[in-house]
């Protein structure tokens, strides 16, 4: 099988006139694993679109085998490299076993249709992600992380030599999450793949990852080995938090953990921030500036969130890396929420693994919602998270974003105090 080679030549990405990407340079031969991080709105999802033909870039090349990849029609590229996006846009009640047939689209001629050999090579993807059980299911019928296996396996049954992932396991329960990281793991090296991945939990991207990139307002703040990224220095400049790095006595990867502050003494009302997946690091540090009592929840150990509260001396009720939110979690959640005078509810992704919390911020007497995306388009949970959230949003402020927020919060302080 001919070893595959990625390079990614000062490439600089814009939506309209607003620079997204600049200068980046990298490459990553058969067998890298290398992982994507940095804070929100930093470019990791445009640098994977780059990569993958999808948003061309402004100046500079991607060079899939010595090979402009924009020069390459689109099959002969899908034939190399395969995406697994956050979300799949499936809109028909296809089988889970047609969706994986799919991935075969690429090796048919014209009118032809998949033989035996395709069958087979399909059956082994959803083998190895565990969903060939699943196979006569259509995949509207499936949960958030059953269908997000399903989509692993329509990428793997492409057989690329390069796959890119944008945050593949942010949804799926936890045994799925690592057993779908292992076997990108192992198939990583015996596959001798370049796997490219989005991860936000900087302790997952340093367990599993040979190399990391770290993103900064559109730009490579630093890149190479995790022990070179991941530095106290680095974590405090690009997220802001203060964090001890030390290295874990087993698996002999870094740990990140957040080095807590002197708690700031609040003289506004107690804000409850219901968030995860990093969406509310920067909202985090200017509630706290502004003075108000701030405390977040349910939130898994290690998520930036998470690090930014803890690192801030703020409150959190948390959770397991990589667990369903527990019910003791969550009545400690409703407690906080009772007695909060605003409830924040950020624009997360919601799965079966954390519906809980929008359960728990239905509970809230003052709620805020931010809205960037509808929550149709962050509903991992076959339209069950889209009925709370439509119920909770019913009696909720919905805002664009952080600066919106305390733009509300002043608001009904001035009404208060006139």
């Amino acid at each position: 099988m001919q070893r595959v080679s990625l390079r990614i030549d000062n490439i600089a990405c814009r939506y309209e006139t607003a620079n997204v990407l600049e200068n980046i340079s990298f490459s990553a031969t058969a067998g890298d694993f290398v992982g994507v991080i940095g804070p929100n709105a930093s470019g990791k999802s445009t640098l994977l679109k780059s990569i993958s033909k999808i948003l061309r870039p402004h100046t500079g090349v991607v060079l899939l085998n010595q090979r402009d990849i924009y020069t390459l029609k689109s099959a002969e590229v899908a034939k190399k490299l395969a995406v697994v996006p956050q979300k799949s846009a499936i809109s028909f009640a296809f089988t889970a076993l047609e969706v994986v047939l799919m991935g075969r689209a690429p090796h048919l001629g014209r009118f032809e249709i998949e033989d035996r050999a395709d069958l087979l090579i399909a059956k082994r993807s959803m083998e190895l992600t565990n969903t060939w059980h699943l196979r006569e299911r259509p995949i509207d019928t499936l949960s958030g992380g059953e269908e997000q296996r399903v989509i692993v396996a329509r990428a793997l049954a492409q057989e690329p030599r390069v796959l890119l992932l944008d945050e593949p396991t942010g949804h799926l329960d936890i045994n799925h999450q690592i057993e779908i990281l292992d076997l990108i793991k192992r198939l990583n090296k015996e596959w001798e793949m370049v796997v490219i991945a989005i991860f936000h939990d900087l302790n997952v991207a340093s367990q599993y990852c040979d190399r990391l990139i770290l993103l900064f307002e559109g730009k490579i703040f630093a890149a190479g080995r995790a022990d070179d990224v991941l530095t106290r220095e680095n974590i405090e400049k690009v997220y802001g938090i203060k964090v001890i790095v030390k290295e874990d006595d087993v698996s002999g990867k870094l740990l990140i953990h957040p080095q807590r502050k002197n708690a700031v003494r609040p003289t506004k009302g107690k804000v409850h921030i219901v968030a995860g997946c990093g969406s509310a690091v920067s909202l985090v540090s200017r509630l706290v500036e502004e003075g108000y009592n701030v405390s977040l929840g349910v939130l898994n150990v290690g998520d930036s969130d998470y690090i930014a509260a803890k690192t801030l001396g703020l409150d959190v009720v948390e959770e397991k890396p990589f667990s369903r939110i527990t019910q003791e979690s969550h009545q400690r959640n409703l407690e906080f929420i009772k007695e909060a005078d605003y409830v924040i509810l950020t624009n997360i992704p919601i799965g079966f693994g954390n519906i809980k919390n929008l359960e728990a911020a239905g509970q809230a007497q003052t709620l805020i919602t931010i809205e960037k995306e509808s929550i149709e388009e962050r509903d991992y949970t076959k339209g069950e998270a889209t009925k709370l959230y439509r119920q909770l949003r019913a009696n909720a402020t919905i805002v664009a974003d952080s600066h919106s927020v305390l733009e509300r919060l002043k608001s009904v302080e001035n009404r208060v105090r006139s």
